[in-house]
């Protein structure tokens, strides 16, 4: 959930992909940076990096302090203030279905970025996880667009959901 100028956007999660400790493709494998510092932070802490020079990614870190690892959020089903959702995508037109999907997408409909680095998802005033007791079928398939690691099956997503992103072929 997200606090954007008072009001609440709501979004589920619907597709996440797994960065471990020793994994050649998380930012953390070269140890800690200015720029990934956050994410060898305690579990449940925002990770927001720019990527490719356009796009905001979140991730949830999920390890102890000092270790770095996280998961990259890749996509939301917009459930709450979908009409804001749309106008920080300054895409009018844009399907519900496609206002958080895919990371770069995520970040802009819930108004993410390098603000909320390091935010304590538990208890930060204007970003936070929570529990809205939906369990889906979770289906799971190889990371998608890397060259390192590529063919490990991190990538977790809601079966079925028509917010997930990526090829459908990884999304069955």
């Amino acid at each position: 959930m997200r606090v954007i100028d008072g009001e609440t956007l709501i979004g589920r999660i619907v597709e996440t992909e797994a960065y471990l400790p020793d994994d050649p493709a998380s930012h953390a494998f070269r140890g800690m940076t200015a720029r990934n510092r956050a994410m060898f932070g305690p579990p449940l802490h925002a990770y927001v990096y720019f990527i490719y020079g356009t796009n905001w990614c979140l991730n949830v870190t999920a390890e102890q302090d000092g270790i770095g690892a996280a998961a990259l959020v890749r996509a939301c089903e917009p459930v709450r203030g979908i009409e804001t959702m749309r106008a920080l995508r300054g895409r009018a037109g844009v399907r519900d279905r496609d206002l958080a999907r895919g990371p770069g997408n995520l970040c802009r409909a819930l108004g993410i970025g390098p603000a909320c680095d390091g935010a304590d998802l538990e208890t930060a005033p204007d970003l936070w996880l929570a529990d809205d007791g939906i369990r889906p079928a979770v289906g799971s398939s190889i990371r998608i667009g890397l060259t390192r690691a590529a063919d490990m099956p991190l990538r977790f997503y809601a079966v079925g959901n028509s917010s997930v992103s990526g090829p459908r072929a990884l999304s069955p």
